[in-house]
């Protein structure tokens, strides 16, 4: 049973009525909540509850989940917003009257007689909510035609485009920038029929302090937020007989790709995903994995080292480009406490362009490489001008999960028929450590397995850290490294960040090492992945998916990957040595908050 439902039984009972159901709910729950109970639908659109992940959006603002309630006289029944509207003892409702049908109904139609017509070219065609409910509720005309939107696009970043036309001021954006990030981008603009929902007096996002995580996308029910499309680029390179290009692909896609050709939640299609990239025309397919794995090798070394020093304590991993933004934007007093080393997809990028095309006898200004990333904000990381090596880009293009099944789609890949293949070599050899940086908390659990072995000599017979894992957005444990204790720190989503960043920034508490993941639940349900729709069973698949990812490979500690210990061997000497420090670790810049 889980604390909701402990939670939910503990309060008073009270009995109530739905569509003449007579039932007995805790006092207080909405009733759309009580009616979801008794497998009673009612659609909604700006409503979200996301428990486990934290987004609750519950502004009632789009009147699409009305009801009627029974006051006895016919007369005086009115209408209420389900989501908001609380059980109380004796209450009747009735979802299924003419009136409250009709009044959906033309709350539909009134949000789409200002909605772009535009659906067959629209980057969520079949995948928009509003669509999907006009769909529902059967709308087949418009009957309010008139004056429309017209706003010019906002391009401005290379991560996030907004369409202000196609905003309907459901504010699910807003609240997931606002309330669960503490971003702060995202308000209203405008009043009465212009308004729409957008940064401080409508500034062009890349001028705003906008961390680029992708929850306003991932939260949107329409395309008025969007990922920055780059698939025409990535198709333009392959179609080039000049260039040699590599793909690499996230931990947290393998997990996820397979529900854009509907499979379950969680489904690793691991050699399916590498057969179709090679099908595509990529020259290499390599796993990001390999660069977790060398990530691991930077930050355990980091990790000792400071604590042998005990300088900038508390270490803070650096995998997530949006965090990082943020704590430039938000805590820029605090920019000496990250890890200097690369995230994993600009390590690999930076590798295939030295060691691997000295291997291959290839140009590095020839080779393209194309990171499939479950995150938007890689695409503004791969454009940060001090991620360059002599001029020359890590990571040259950045897709979401979303874009490259679409690519697919495009070649007309049936990808549930596809035999298995694996990752090109080098670079290709990866570890159960690698796979679990796809979820919370898996980052610090993969550097701690190697970093107990180096501090203790000793060998780790209990892999996995139990106490690392979990959903909750702050997660706090003491785990035993030979004699010493090291207090650990795990945040998931930027709002709980804020938290453990204001407790060290005030030093109320003493940790040794913290991961912070801006996306709540981390990279599986990152801004670019599948949408989850408000499914959160969807990302409780996908993490298990992860662990059991990690538990099938042979090898389960970064330090023990033999294609990693000939980089380091052959090419890179020691880690956090001279040579890796120059090619694998960065700096962060103190930005202005606006």
């Amino acid at each position: 049973m889980s604390g909701n439902q402990e939670k939910q039984e503990a309060r008073k009972q009270v009995k109530v009525q739905i569509n003449d159901q007579h039932i007995t709910v805790p006092e207080g729950i909405t009733v759309l909540e009580a009616a979801h109970e008794i497998g009673v639908k009612i659609p909604t659109l700006c409503h979200l509850d996301l428990h486990d992940l934290q987004l609750y959006n519950k502004t009632a603002s789009c009147r699409v989940c009305l009801v009627e309630m029974i006051q006895g006289n016919s007369n005086h029944n009115k209408l209420v917003p389900s989501c908001v509207t609380r059980m109380e003892e004796g209450m009747m409702v009735r979802t299924d009257t003419i009136k409250a049908i009709t009044a959906r109904r033309i709350a539909v139609e009134l949000l789409l007689s200002n909605h772009p017509n535009e659906c067959f070219t629209c980057p969520k065609n079949l995948e928009c909510d509003l669509q999907s409910l006009a769909q529902e509720l059967k709308v087949r005309e418009i009957r309010w035609a008139g004056e429309r939107m017209s706003y010019p696009m906002d391009i401005s970043s290379d991560a996030i485009a907004k369409n202000s036309n196609k905003c309907i001021y459901c504010r699910r954006c807003e609240t997931g920038c606002n309330v669960v990030q503490t971003c702060g981008i995202l308000s209203g603009i405008g009043r009465g029929f212009n308004v729409f929902v957008g940064p401080f007096a409508n500034i062009p996002m890349a001028e705003s302090s906008c961390t680029y995580c992708g929850q306003c996308v991932q939260s949107c029910p329409t395309a008025a937020l969007t990922e920055v499309y780059h698939t025409d680029k990535v198709w333009k390179a392959i179609y080039d007989p000049d260039k040699f290009v590599i793909v690499q692909t996230a931990p947290a896609i393998r997990v996820a790709l397979g529900e854009l050709f509907g499979m379950k939640a969680g489904t690793i299609v691991t050699g399916k995903m590498v057969t179709a990239l090679k099908r595509i025309g990529f020259d290499a397919v390599f796993d990001t994995n390999f660069g977790a794995d060398l990530t691991v090798m930077e930050e355990a070394s980091e990790l000792i080292y400071r604590l042998q020093n005990n300088k900038n304590l508390p270490i803070l991993t650096n995998c997530c480009p949006a965090w990082v933004k943020f704590i430039e934007h938000q805590f820029p007093d605090l920019i000496h406490v990250p890890s200097t080393c690369k995230s994993p997809h600009i390590m690999l990028g930076q590798i295939a362009k030295t060691y691997y095309a000295e291997k291959k006898g290839l140009n590095p200004d020839n080779i393209v490489v194309v990171s499939i990333m479950p995150c938007i904000a890689k695409k503004a990381e791969a454009k940060r001008p001090e991620l360059t090596k002599d001029a020359r880009n890590n990571v040259d293009i950045s897709i979401t999960t979303r874009e490259i099944g679409a690519m697919i789609k495009e070649a007309g890949i049936e990808f549930d028929r596809l035999p298995d293949s694996e990752f090109d070599s080098p670079l290709g050899e990866t570890t159960g450590a690698s796979a679990i940086f796809g979820t919370a908390g898996g980052v610090i659990e993969a550097a701690l397995r190697t970093a107990y072995e180096w501090m203790t000599g000793e060998t780790l017979e209990q892999i996995e850290f139990e106490e690392l894992r979990g959903m909750e957005g702050i997660r706090k444990a003491t785990v035993k490294v030979g004699e010493q204790e090291l207090n650990i720190g795990i945040a998931s989503g930027l709002g709980n960040a804020r938290v453990i960043l204001e407790e060290i920034r005030e030093r109320k508490s003493q940790y040794h090492a913290i991961e912070i993941m801006a996306c709540p639940g981390g990279c599986i349900a990152g801004g670019g992945q599948p949408y989850h729709h408000g499914n959160e069973e969807i990302i409780k698949k996908r993490r298990d998916a992860i662990y059991e990812e990690d538990r099938r490979k042979g090898i389960r500690k970064s330090h023990e990957n033999k294609e990693i210990q000939d980089l380091y061997k052959t090419f890179l000497g020691e880690p956090f040595g001279e040579k890796a420090h120059k090619l694998l670790h960065t700096h962060f810049e103190k930005r202005e908050r606006i």
